[in-house]
């Protein structure tokens, strides 16, 4: 359970920063955000790591941001973003 709570997480960051609409979607693996779920759920610091696959997920933001599942994790994830110097698209 508490994996799955990590998961949302990293995914709702991705979700907050949106990206261009055509992305392979290979590429777009939410799970990839895991290092961010600290950041997003304690409002830490996000770490390196964080910051770094975030910017690599950047271009599936848009499509991160259309699942409802994710919607939640949305006002953290911006701060994340923020804090790591990632731009928000609006998609």
């Amino acid at each position: 359970m508490k994996s799955s709570v990590v998961f949302f997480c990293v995914v709702a960051a991705l979700l907050l920063l949106g990206a261009p609409t055509a992305v392979d979607a290979a590429m777009c693996d939410p799970s990839e955000l895991t290092p961010c779920a600290a950041a997003i759920l304690n409002s830490s610091p996000p770490s390196s790591l964080c910051c770094s696959r975030l910017k690599s997920q950047a271009p599936c933001f848009c499509q991160y941001q259309k699942n409802p599942s994710l919607s939640k994790y949305i006002s953290g994830g911006r701060k994340v973003a923020a804090a790591c110097g990632v731009p928000i698209p609006s998609c």
